[in-house]
């Protein structure tokens, strides 16, 4: 079995647990999920299975979708609820503040990642740096904010929002920052991802849910195959005499202009991802699902 499957995850696990609870349920070492998801946060977290491991780098970048709700009057040091308090304020924020503000964040940004954070310094993981009180190195990067919009008020000073944007974007600085904006503390108190990339939640299982698959000798049900997860790549046809050649990793020419990665076929064969560049193409990620080599 291979391909893609969409778990759920609950609050509480960690990205790493459902990868470990994958191999098991799937019986295979080959397995990685496609970006990590907070121990607290809950959703939508795609795992690769078997040799769809090999479409990381063509999955991974793209974009997600997040529903949080944004707490004010409130700072943490993790700037999420888990966190120990650094900062109280009696202010209400109102709604028509918070929408006021909202647009304020869309587009291409510049966050300063939260200390409590897996990014690394020198090799460390820049939470291992805080949580034994050492100085933690101020890190950057540039992310994209699709878009931003309010839901509805949940409570006194809680909110409900929906973000989408680009791998990597913290949330909870976006919550943290938003209360900069208005003068007023703020932390991120819930995060549900509902999609990542073309894995949306209404399609996600939850590891109960998979045992229960493999219990009734349904498992493969769950996976999405690799063909179906790249078809945001546009379609490559080959000629029928060239499935060997392209197999054994030579090159084929185009009659049609095409650049950049592809779905590869031979006649109606799938053979997996082409790399073309405009006058021929060449295949680089071998998904044929009768070569022997992969048996």
């Amino acid at each position: 079995m291979e391909g893609i499957v969409t778990v759920l995850k609950p609050p509480a696990m960690s990205s790493s647990d459902v990868v470990v609870d994958i191999r098991k349920l799937f019986e295979t070492k080959r397995v990685g999920h496609l970006g990590t998801l907070d121990p607290e946060a809950a959703g939508v977290l795609p795992v690769c299975v078997g040799r769809a491991v090999r479409l990381f780098d063509y999955l991974v970048d793209k974009p997600k979708e997040y529903l949080a709700e944004i707490v004010f009057g409130i700072a943490t040091d993790t700037q999420d609820a888990q966190g120990m308090i650094t900062e109280r304020s009696e202010k209400i924020v109102s709604e028509s503040q918070l929408q006021s503000v909202l647009p304020l964040f869309c587009g291409e940004m510049e966050q300063i990642a939260p200390i409590y954070s897996a990014l690394k310094h020198n090799g460390k993981k820049l939470y291992d740096l805080a949580r034994a009180g050492s100085d933690v190195p101020e890190k950057k990067r540039s992310v994209i904010l699709d878009r931003i919009e309010y839901i509805e008020q949940t409570g006194k000073n809680r909110f409900l929002i929906r973000i989408a944007c680009s791998r990597g974007t913290y949330i909870r600085t976006l919550c943290a920052d938003i209360g900069v904006s208005l003068g007023v503390p703020a932390h991120m108190s819930f995060l549900l991802r509902t999609s990542s990339g073309p894995f949306r939640l209404e399609q996600a299982y939850t590891i109960a849910g998979l045992k229960t698959l493999k219990d009734q000798d349904l498992l493969a049900a769950a996976l999405i195959p690799c063909e179906k997860a790249l078809s945001f790549l546009p379609p490559c046809v080959l000629a029928d005499n060239r499935m060997k050649p392209s197999l054994n990793g030579l090159e084929t020419s185009l009659r049609d202009s095409l650049t950049g990665p592809v779905r590869l076929y031979s006649g109606q064969v799938f053979l997996g991802i082409g790399l073309a560049d405009r006058s021929s193409v060449k295949l680089v990620v071998n998904l044929f699902e009768n070569d022997s080599s992969f048996r």
